[in-house]
């Protein structure tokens, strides 16, 4: 019972809390039935971990930081005996020792010690502070450890919390000046240890790795052609292969019912094909943790569209289901206009071929005022056949598949596509898999197979003309741990992860060549935010009052003012992307779609058209599942669904409380599912006139909801500006969080 007093006592040291709720004392009786003399000290110590979290409520919520504490006790010991050390020694010791021998096993790159010396890494070994251990929840250190955390090829974890962040800030920084280096591996090591910043996951977990794919998510745009669809096959099997998901857009391919090679009623349509790519995501999974994951958009315009909406219900044909991918429209204007206006109008449905072989034009290719003029001359050529229904019968699908199964996905393309800062190189056509990511996409152009003679060999060459393929690369503020009304704060966090991001554009590996030749022409880039409601918290702002619309403005227009400062700087030292002439940002467009006037941004505009811009695209809000999780902060820019619930995963239930909750915020955190839905769009608008790219926004819903009300919501995003929404959550609904794209 000693050792029971000895670790009760210090698990609760330092933990404040309201009239001394959390004692040694009321620990210890808590554990009476539970301890018994037989136990070892560790199934003592398990076990207090367990009453910890079994003490956690929303009115008693610091009890998840005892239960971290003491996680982070029990790391350090299976760290020592993990790694052959003294029992009661000093985990952190000697790094340079440490990445040695790490490097030896190949669980660290070699580029590490390469790239810097014994004294390099003596002096950031300095720089490591132990304490910031302590400054997980229990939710946070968890996840960390069971999947951020190196491991051994026996899945015993050798790496300490503090060594991956600077082993990450070390191979992050690798692409600076040699007389620099140190300085921006420090600073990027002090943004993501103190939890004010956080990298998209694939780059936390693979940065300093002997292979290290950093980047979240990839969108590409399928060809109309067999051998354009088959590449795009292969494409996705290879990013899925290293853990990337994606989007695909399929909009170009001909419909059911469409000639080939003249011979009409020959083509299968877009769902044979996706039912390919749902069967990839599940062959080829991610080293057999998931599957892959890839969402698939087409136009509301396309003839398949009711079978495509009908892709993951549960009713109807199964030989027509993909129900591991992730459907996606790409809506017109025109489309949620009628829907207010005319809900009874006609909706003309057309196969984006047979447009092509009549009219000589591709009508995805354009949008706004010229799209719905070119929709009108097709839809009034009797050349073209038409499928028609009621945009209320479509709608009803619509609403009748993101009830079911919390898509399709929207995507709003004439907002999307007005505001694109590179639209003098191209369209953007849809989002990527969590639908926050907007860039130009192309098709690549399979052109021609040569066989050439090598020394007697046969040699089948087949060459290809590179199209769009996007990268995502990304990172977060945190907003609910970085001090919003600090300006010299976001610049310092803002300018660290710009930085970082455009450096991993240089050091990544890229699944397919496509994906590199893009990402090195736009040097596209996503900064993001999470910790949105835990920031309205923090500074006592409640989600319905007026004023949180004011206050997000100002934090969004900062945000943004100091990530394009940040690339501008950067181009003045390293180039601009090879784009930048004739874009929005070089001809002051991008300044005058936002209503950008004040003195600080005529500056800014005019240091822009002179030095340029390091990264063509720069802000975009991913949905944070993990890392937010990690940074002990909320998901993304959506409100909590909770005070206090219980997560079950993999067979262990952990309590999970709103961020940092106490009596002083507690009426601040508001459910997400009590907060009027339109709202939420609202201040969704407002934010999105900072961010060049787009949000990972969910919709809220209860069963109160009707049919003429979702479809309002939907009306009013189209309305705002707004240019995606995620998932349709409901509580009924169970929706998978992507793990991809968490940053």
């Amino acid at each position: 019972m000693g050792y029971l007093q000895k670790i009760c006592d210090y698990a609760v040291k330092g933990i404040e809390g309201e009239n001394e709720i959390y004692t040694s004392k009321k620990l210890i009786e808590s554990c009476a039935n539970i301890i018994r003399p037989s136990m070892s000290n560790d199934e003592v110590r398990n076990s207090v971990i367990q009453i910890s979290l079994e003490l956690t409520t929303d009115s008693e919520p610091k009890w998840q930081y005892v239960a971290s504490k003491l996680y982070i006790d029990k790391l350090y010991d299976d760290i020592r005996k993990n790694r052959g050390l003294e029992e009661g020694s000093n985990v952190y010791g000697d790094f340079y020792n440490f990445i040695s021998a790490m490097t030896e096993r190949k669980l660290y790159g070699e580029y590490i010690l390469n790239n810097y010396s014994k004294d390099d890494i003596d002096e950031l070994e300095k720089k490591i502070k132990p304490e910031r251990d302590f400054i997980f929840t229990y939710s946070g250190i968890d996840l960390l450890a069971k999947r951020y955390l190196i491991q051994d090829f026996n899945r015993a974890v050798l790496e300490l919390p503090q060594q991956m962040f600077m082993g990450i800030a070390m191979h992050l920084a690798i692409p600076e000046k040699k007389e620099n280096r140190l300085y921006w591996a420090k600073r990027f090591y002090d943004v993501l240890s103190s939890l004010k910043a956080t990298m998209a996951t694939p780059t936390m977990s693979n940065a300093r790795k002997p292979f290290y794919q950093l980047s979240s998510c990839f969108i590409d745009t399928v060809d109309d052609s067999l051998k354009g669809i088959y590449k795009s096959l292969d494409n996705f099997a290879e990013v899925s292969k290293f853990g990337g998901g994606m989007g695909i857009y399929i909009g170009k391919v001909r419909a059911m019912g469409s000639t080939i090679r003249g011979f009409k009623g020959a083509a299968g349509g877009v769902i044979p094909w996706i039912k390919l790519f749902n069967d990839t995501a599940i062959a080829v999974d991610q080293l057999g943790v998931r599957n892959g994951s890839v969402a698939i958009w087409l136009d509301a315009w396309h003839k398949d569209l009711p079978e495509f909406l009908q892709l993951r219900t549960n009713n109807g044909d199964d030989r027509k289901k993909a129900h591991d991918v992730f459907p996606g429209l790409c809506y017109p204007d025109l489309f949620w206009k009628l829907a207010e206006s005319d809900i009874d109008a006609n909706w003309y449905m057309m196969c984006p071929h047979e447009i092509r072989t009549v009219k000589g034009y591709n009508l995805e290719d354009f949008y706004g005022q010229e799209w719905e003029e070119r929709y009108y001359d097709c839809v009034n050529d009797d050349r073209i056949e038409k499928r028609v229904m009621s945009v209320k019968d479509i709608v009803r699908l619509i609403i009748k598949s993101a009830a079911e199964t919390g898509t399709p996905f929207a995507f709003y393309r004439d907002t999307a596509n007005k505001m694109n800062p590179n639209k003098h190189k191209g369209m953007i056509y849809s989002s990527n898999l969590c639908t926050e990511i907007m860039q130009n996409t192309s098709a690549m152009d399979i052109q021609q197979t040569e066989i050439t003679d090598e020394n007697g060999d046969k040699i089948i060459v087949e060459k290809t003309k590179a199209g769009d393929f996007v990268v995502c690369n990304l990172s977060s503020v945190v907003l609910g741990n970085v001090d919003v009304n600090s300006d010299k704060e976001i610049e310092y966090v803002v300018e660290t992860q710009i930085r970082a991001m455009d450096n991993v554009i240089d050091l990544n590996y890229y699944a397919v060549p496509f994906a590199e030749v893009t990402n090195k022409k736009y040097r596209a880039i996503g900064l993001g935010t999470s910790g949105y409601h835990h920031m309205l918290a923090n500074n006592r702002i409640h989600w319905t009052e007026d004023k949180h619309l004011e206050f997000a403005d100002k934090v969004y227009e900062r945000i943004n003012f100091y990530a394009i400062k940040a690339s501008m700087d950067i181009a003045k030292e390293k180039g601009s992307y090879s784009y930048f002439e004739g874009s929005d940002w070089q001809t002051g467009e991008y300044f005058d779609l936002r209503n950008y006037k004040s003195t600080m941004w005529d500056e800014l505009r005019k240091n822009i058209k002179e030095f340029g811009m390091r990264n063509g695209y720069l802000f975009a809000v991913a949905p944070n599942g993990s890392t937010a999780t990690i940074a002990g902060t909320s998901e993304g820019v959506d409100p909590v669904m909770a005070r206090f619930w219980l997560e079950e995963k993999k067979g262990s239930i952990i309590p999970k409380t709103a961020p940092n909750l106490s009596w002083e915020n507690f009426w601040y955190y508001n459910s997400a599912y009590n907060i009027d839905q339109k709202l939420c769009i609202q201040v969704n608008g407002i934010r999105q006139r900072h961010i060049d790219q787009g949000q990972s926004f969910n919709l809220y819903i209860t069963t109160d909801y009707t049919m003429r009300q979702i479809m309002n919501l939907y009306i009013e995003a189209c309305k705002c500006g707004v240019k995606s929404i995620y998932y349709v959550r409901s509580k009924s609904l169970t929706v998978a969080d992507c793990e991809s794209c968490s940053a």
